[in-house]
This record gives structure tokens, C-alpha cells and sequence, in this order.
């Protein structure tokens, strides 16, 4: 029995050796396996990082040649557009002096003739309604203005009764003690004195430091603070008001962001967008930044959607008219300058915006063009002829032709904006509606500063009947050929017409009236236009 059990823990320990052998070798398979595995993923890795550099090449060269095609696209539109306008031109000044003045006449008359009619109704519509809400609320403004006087009346005769017992108190206990009372004299003497050299100093210093510090004074719109100091005081004054209407604007509508609160077509809303976009990361990377012009029709969004852009690039706005260089004479060359030496002060970057650019950008061969308005032309040219990290320069024209070649070549994106269609004028016609009317009825006294401040009285509110959106559309409809700038005196018409009833109803009556009203006299301005150009 010892035999046989010595025997067979040989033979277990014979299989546990056996077994352990057969483990070591496994293991060694598997660590095989796992090299190979690796190998096999290092050379697959290998192969995609090859095949991603090498389409990472051909994207980078398809961008370059878009890139070139649409600059050269670009330099053509840009050379037709100046072709047309010499041929203009030429035109223009074949036209004599009387038919222009002929012309003048005519339209003076048709004009006055329009004005005139509308300020009769008008007045007639205001007397009517004046007198009639003055005969209602006649009775109940006397009773409230009896009850408030009286109330009134109560309080100043307490305030005074208080106030002149402090001040018999006082005058008392001065006469009293004769050196209390030159002491009195003196202070109130040095006090006058103080004020007086304080007011004039200050006023010296501000007139000093405005020269040589404050904003251009061709600049007449912008974000940047007007001194380097008051930076700090307009965020706290902005995060004051801010935290103090913060409550009302989490009850009402929500805040629009990106460019909800600019009304464009499609494809143009995504141009701009992507020209927001690529001004950012331009501005991230501390590349140059890419000029713009912006041309189309009056009131079709220029000016707002550079401001939308200068805000969501996180630039600074700067706006000016070319109209204001020429008044300026000698001087323009001067204030031009002024204008890029104070765009370095911004730390953020400047987008300035120059309107109605071909009134001093026009070509510099034209006999219109005075020596004062070619030096200013001159001068521009000299501050633009690199490209600025400091500076992106938006032009904005109704008449892209007749700016000067040198200016177009340091353009750099062209963009069209055409007058609305019938969707964008529906979305219009509700941005407006909203804007004039609803929020009208919106009560803003609601602020924890009401106590503290007088706040005005709440306008009486609007009340909106029958307006469906098939009117909206029907409108929209009929309004072709109107800019955003119209629709909006359109809407801000039928404001005043709804504050023209007692009751401040707006009904679809009205409506279409206001409507079928301004969409007439559009079309009266498009002929009187018409007949101005051509000859009698």
C-alpha cells in the first residue's frame, strides 16, 4: 500500500508537471499572438496615418484652387460692375440742365401735393381722436388729479412745516453764537469758490483730454468705449441694468441669439453666418483679417448685419458716412488718420463700417471729385493698402460700380443684398408686428427699481382682433418690392393708427386699410422716380 501510494503521487506529480508545461507553453503562444496582433496594428496605423496626410493634401490644394477661382470670379463681377458704370455715366451726362430742372419742378409739386394730403388725414384722424378721448377720460382724470392733489398737498404742507422749523432751529443757534455763524460765512464763501474752480477746471481738463483722447469725430456709432478710462464704468453701469431687469426678461420671451433678430434670405443668412464664423477664428489665430462690401438697395439690412457680425466675432463697431469726408475739406486727409490711429486702441479688433462709401470712394478720374475728397481717397488707400489684424473694413453702397478700382482690390468678399422676398417680408411683418404692437402691451414698470426711480406711465395696451395669418400673408403679398426699412414704417404706420382709435384695437379692417395705403404710395414713389429720369 506504501508502494502503491508513493506510486501514484509520482504520478500526480508527474501530471501537475506536465500540465504546468502545457501552461508555460500557451502562455508563450499567446504572447506570440499578442506581438503579432501589435505588429499587424502598428503597420494599419501606419497605413491610415499615410492615407489620411495624403487626403489631407488633395482637400488643402482643393481649397487653394476654390479659393483662387472665386477671387478671379470675384475680379470680373467686380471689372463688369465698373464697366456698367462708366457706361452710366457717359449717359448721366448727356442729360441737360433744363429737363433736370423740369423734372425737379414736377416731382416738387407731385410731392407736395402728396404731403399735403397726408397731413390732412393725418390731422384729421389726430383732432378726431384727441377729441374723443378727451371726452372720456375727462371726468375720470379730474377726480384722479383732485384725489392726487390733495394727497400732494397733505405731504408738501408737512415736508415745508418740517423743514422750516429745522431751519428756525438753526438760524436761531447761529445767531446766538457769533462764531458759529462766521465760521458759517467762511465755509459757505471757500464752498462757492471750490465749486466754481472745480467746474471751470474740469471743464478745461475734459475740453484737453477730448482732443487728444476722445472719439473721432467722424465716427457716429460705436461699441468702444469713448475714453480708455470709462471702459470700466459702462460694464458696471451694463451689469447693473442688466441684473436689475434680469427677472422681468426670464418671465417674458426669450432672448434671441446669432442672427434671429436679422430677416434675410437662406442662402445669404448662411453667407453671413459663415463670415462671422471665419472673422472669430480669424481673429483666434491672429491672421489677417478680410475686407468687405456690402451693396444692394437702401434699407436691406447692411448696417445691422455688420453690427451682428462685429458682435458675434467679438469685434468692436465703429460706423461712419462717407457723406460727412467731403464738408470737411483740407481736413478730411486728417480725420481719416485719426480714425485707424484710434482703431488701435481697441484690444478686441475694430469692424468699421463707412455707408454710402462711393461718396468720397468714387473713381479719382471724375470731374466731380474735388482735390480735398482725392486726398481723403488717397489717404484711406495709404491705411488699407496691407492687410490689418487691428482693422475689418466693411463698405456699404447702393452703387458698387462707381467706387474707385483701388478701393475694390483690397476688397475681399463681395455680398449682394437684395430687396426681401415674400418669405423673408412674412418673417419681416412678424418681426415688426411683435415690435410695435405686442410688446407694446408688455408692462416693463415691473422692476425692483421702482421704487427708487419715477417710472413712466404705462401706455394703454393693444389689443389685437381678427388677425390671422392669412392676412400676414396676404400682406406679405402685396408688398412686394418693399426693403425691411419700409416694412418697418409700414408697422410703425399702423401703430399710430391704432393709437388713433379710443379703444387701441387693431383688426384686419385696419390693417389692410394701412397696408393697401403704403403699398399705393410705394408705387406713386417708384413713378415719380421714373419720371425724374427721364426726359421731359
Amino acid at each position: 500500500m506504501r508502494a502503491q501510494e508513493k506510486t501514484r503521487l509520482a504520478e500526480l506529480e508527474n501530471d501537475k508537471l506536465m500540465m504546468e508545461l502545457h501552461q508555460i507553453k500557451r502562455d508563450i503562444e499567446g504572447q506570440q499572438n499578442m506581438a503579432e496582433e501589435q505588429r499587424r496594428l502598428v503597420e494599419e496605423q501606419s497605413r491610415v496615418l499615410a492615407q489620411v496626410k495624403r487626403e489631407e493634401d488633395k482637400m488643402a490644394r482643393d481649397r487653394m484652387q476654390r479659393e483662387h477661382e472665386k477671387q478671379r470670379q470675384n475680379n470680373v463681377e467686380m471689372i463688369k460692375m465698373q464697366e456698367e458704370a462708366a457706361i452710366r455715366q457717359e449717359q448721366e451726362k448727356q442729360k441737360t440742365e433744363e429737363q433736370i430742372q423740369a423734372r425737379q419742378r414736377q416731382t416738387e409739386k407731385e410731392r407736395a401735393k402728396i404731403e399735403q394730403e397726408t397731413l390732412r388725414v393725418k390731422a384729421m384722424a389726430e383732432a378726431e381722436a384727441r377729441v374723443h378721448e378727451a371726452k372720456l377720460t375727462e371726468d375720470y382724470n379730474k377726480n384722479i388729479l383732485r384725489k392726487t392733489m390733495d394727497g400732494e398737498k397733505d405731504k408738501w404742507l408737512a415736508a415745508i412745516n418740517t423743514t422750516f422749523s429745522h431751519i428756525e432751529g438753526g438760524l436761531r443757534e447761529l445767531l446766538n453764537d457769533r462764531r458759529k455763524l462766521f465760521m458759517t460765512v467762511g465755509g459757505v464763501t471757500a464752498l462757492a469758490a471750490g465749486v466754481y474752480t472745480t467746474r471751470e477746471g474740469a471743464r478745461v481738463s475734459w475740453g484737453y483730454i477730448n482732443r487728444i483722447l476722445g472719439q473721432p469725430s467722424l465716427i457716429r456709432e460705436s461699441s468702444m468705449s469713448k475714453f480708455p478710462w470709462s471702459a470700466v464704468a459702462s460694464r458696471r453701469k451694463q451689469n447693473l441694468f442688466s441684473s436689475a431687469t434680469s427677472s422681468g426678461e426670464a418671465k417674458g420671451s426669450t432672448v434671441r441669439s446669432g442672427f434671429d433678430n436679422v430677416v434675410l434670405h437662406p442662402s445669404l443668412q448662411r453667407r453671413i453666418e459663415q463670415l462671422a464664423r471665419a472673422t472669430s477664428n480669424t481673429k483666434a489665430h491672429q491672421a489677417p483679417f478680410r475686407n468687405m462690401l456690402f451693396y444692394g438697395p437702401p434699407g436691406t439690412g447692411k448696417t445691422l448685419v455688420a453690427r451682428e457680425i462685429a458682435r458675434k466675432s467679438g469685434l468692436d463697431y465703429a460706423m461712419m458716412t462717407g457723406g460727412d469726408v467731403a464738408p470737411l475739406g483740407p481736413q478730411a486727409v486728417t480725420k481719416i488718420h485719426e480714425i485707424f490711429d484710434w482703431a488701435k486702441n481697441s484690444k478686441k479688433g475694430l469692424l468699421l463700417f463707412i455707408d454710402e462709401a462711393d461718396a468720397f470712394l468714387c473713381e479719382r478720374n471724375s470731374t466731380y471729385m474735388s482735390e480735398a475728397q482725392r486726398s481723403a481717397l488717397n489717404a484711406l488707400l495709404f491705411r488699407t493698402g496691407d492687410q490689418s489684424r487691428d482693422i475689418v473694413l466693411v463698405l456699404a453702397t447702393n452703387r458698387p460700380g462707381d467706387l474707385d478700382s483701388a478701393v475694390t482690390d483690397r476688397i475681399d468678399d463681395v455680398i449682394e443684398f437684395p430687396l426681401p422676398g415674400e418669405e423673408e417680408r412674412y418673417k419681416l411683418l412678424n418681426l415688426y408686428l411683435n415690435k410695435y404692437i405686442s410688446d407694446e402691451n408688455k408692462d416693463d414698470t415691473k422692476s425692483k427699481w421702482g421704487p427708487v426711480f419715477k417710472i413712466r406711465k404705462k401706455p394703454q395696451s393693444i389689443t389685437i382682433k381678427d388677425l390671422s395669418e392669412d392676412v400676414i400673408r396676404e400682406a406679405a403679398r402685396k408688398t412686394e418690392g418693399f426693403s425691411g426699412r419700409e416694412i418697418a414704417k409700414l408697422m410703425a404706420s399702423v401703430q399710430a393708427a391704432v393709437y388713433g382709435r379710443p379703444d387701441c384695437t387693431l383688426d384686419s379692417q385696419l390693417f389692410n386699410e394701412i397696408v393697401d395705403y403704403k403699398v399705393s404710395e410705394h408705387h406713386q414713389r417708384i413713378k415719380l422716380a421714373a419720371e425724374s429720369v427721364q426726359p421731359a
